[in-house]
């Protein structure tokens, strides 16, 4: 029996696994710097958050507040009774318990999905409690895992993570103006209209994100040596998206997408590994 239950969770981590990688390439070739322990642990978080995206982002046609009500109770049942038939959520449900995850970081997160079943105008206390619900904790659920019961490290580290997750999310706000209003009716950003959005009004959330970047990097360095590339590589990875992203127009990101290419991609790769190999991050 011990056995059998053995291949249903390991099967379920790799369904998280596969989910990581069809969603996200970057994210999924920072997962594999990491440590061994540690990945499966993080495709397990993130498969949880790539759902709950899923139900708010795509599933139209749908009653997305019914779907995301239900994922919700599957998720507390999960907790509760330590199983879940879904796989995703069997996965997370032991991750949660093997590294002491809180429920507060969890309803938070929650919380942020249901936000965006409403037409909300993002005032600053709304925008804060949105990034920190979607992004932060986020961040602190993968905290949890990379310190493995460390407390005094975790509660070092937690607000450069808090940081990074915020950096992380304003730039994907940033780089999805376009479809976030056109598809979704959503501007995230306080006091901007995607109409009349200027120059100046992209400089101000820049220079708010490059200073989350700051204080991200100095919990970055700090983290265990096997989660630290990891982490660093997706720091590179979305700097050097916001480098593209302050060199264009207010209007040209308002009409276009803007990425990092494949090939600039590996370079980041490859520059980061041989910075990490030597101790210079």
């Amino acid at each position: 029996m011990e056995n059998m239950q053995d291949l249903y969770s390991d099967s379920c981590f790799e369904c998280s696994k596969l989910v990581t990688n069809k969603y996200s390439t970057s994210f999924s070739l920072g997962i594999k710097l990491f440590s061994q322990e540690l990945r499966m642990p993080i495709y397990a978080i993130y498969g949880f958050v790539r759902f709950a995206d899923e139900i708010v982002d795509t599933f139209h046609g749908h009653d997305k507040a019914a779907l995301l009500g239900k994922f919700r109770k599957d998720t507390y049942d999960a907790l509760e009774a330590k199983i879940s038939l879904n796989p995703i959520l069997h996965t997370f449900q032991q991750v949660v318990h093997r590294y002491n995850i809180e429920i507060d970081l969890i309803d938070a997160f929650l919380d942020s999905m249901a936000m965006d079943l409403d037409d909300y105008t993002y005032t600053t206390a709304v925008y804060k409690t949105y990034i920190y619900g979607s992004a932060e904790v986020v961040g602190l659920m993968c905290l949890r895992v990379f310190c493995d019961g460390n407390e005094e490290q975790y509660q070092s580290l937690k607000e450069p993570a808090c940081s990074l997750g915020s950096a992380f999310q304003k730039v994907n706000f940033l780089r999805d103006l376009k479809s976030d209003y056109e598809e979704r009716g959503r501007v995230y950003f306080p006091g901007v209209d995607y109409h009349t959005f200027s120059d100046a009004d992209k400089a101000a959330i820049e220079a708010d994100i490059k200073k989350d970047f700051d204080d991200a990097y100095e919990g970055i360095v700090k983290l265990p040596k096997g989660a630290r590339l990891g982490v660093y590589l997706a720091y590179v990875y979305y700097t050097n998206l916001l480098k593209k992203i302050t060199r264009e127009s207010a209007a040209r990101l308002a009409d276009h997408r803007i990425r990092v290419s494949d090939g600039r991609k590996f370079v980041l790769l490859c520059n980061s590994a041989i910075r990490h190999r030597l101790n210079i991050l």
